[in-house]
């Protein structure tokens, strides 16, 4: 008579089996079920860029002068604008200005056109330097230099120290942040969102736009009169931009 039941043996078997069988099936349900830690859900994203400007004071001026000497000869100039150039050169020297460098040296012929015909009435030389002083002092100094011999001031504009630009590059940061946030929430709140936290930060490169320069023109009105040249500073811009990630 064939049982119906299994074999003892067969049934131990079995179970035994299925017991190591379990936990296989669910650590492998674990695997996939696994829930998704925040960190790999970014959720919603709002990239805005906020900006900062602020002005830093001046205190140092940066002056372009030269000599402008026109004579028969090509030696004759270059001797004269030489000479001249000399004398302000060691001017500057005793002042103990600051960044003082030679920036151009020409010697040009000058011709005269008449009825289709160039003809040749002598040569032009050129001596310019520039160098930095303080602004207070620039007025007085300009006079001084004319009176020793410079006939072209070619342009002035004016510096601020490192501190005063770190100091309103700080500013500007901190008013790009306020800038960015206030356009994310004016951004979020007709939608009926909220600011969850700040998911990155990025800060573009300050940008100062360079100290506008102002066109002088030629020096002689300078040595006759008695009043010192003012000259007044401006300030420079310090411009920055805050982009922010938000997550909300």
């Amino acid at each position: 008579m064939i049982s119906k039941f299994p074999h003892p043996r067969m049934a131990a078997t079995a179970w035994s089996s299925l017991i190591y069988a379990i936990p296989l099936s669910l650590l492998a349900i674990g695997v996939f079920m696994r829930p998704v830690p925040a960190q790999d859900n970014p959720g919603r994203i709002l990239s805005v860029t906020g900006q900062g400007s602020e002005s830093a004071p001046t205190s140092a001026t940066r002056v372009s002068l030269g000599v402008e000497v026109n004579a028969e000869t090509a030696e004759a100039a270059q001797a004269q604008a030489a000479e001249r150039s000399s004398r302000v050169v060691e001017m500057l020297q005793a002042e103990q200005v600051e960044a003082l460098q030679t920036t151009g040296i020409t010697l040009n012929p000058r011709y005269d056109y008449n009825n289709n015909q160039r003809r040749l009435v002598g040569y032009t030389a050129t001596n310019t330097v520039s160098f930095e002083v303080a602004t207070a002092e620039a007025g007085t100094l300009l006079d001084e230099l004319v009176r020793s011999g410079a006939t072209n001031i070619n342009g002035i504009s004016f510096i601020a120290s490192d501190e005063a630009i770190a100091t309103a590059q700080q500013q500007a940061l901190q008013e790009a942040v306020e800038d960015a946030r206030a356009q994310a929430a004016a951004v979020l709140a007709p939608l009926g969102f909220e600011i969850q936290e700040i998911a990155g930060i990025q800060v573009n490169g300050a940008q100062m736009p360079p100290p506008m320069p102002l066109r002088m023109e030629r020096a002689e009105a300078f040595a006759a009169s008695d009043v010192s040249t003012p000259v007044v500073g401006q300030e420079q811009e310090v411009n920055v931009s805050v982009t922010l990630q938000i997550r909300y």
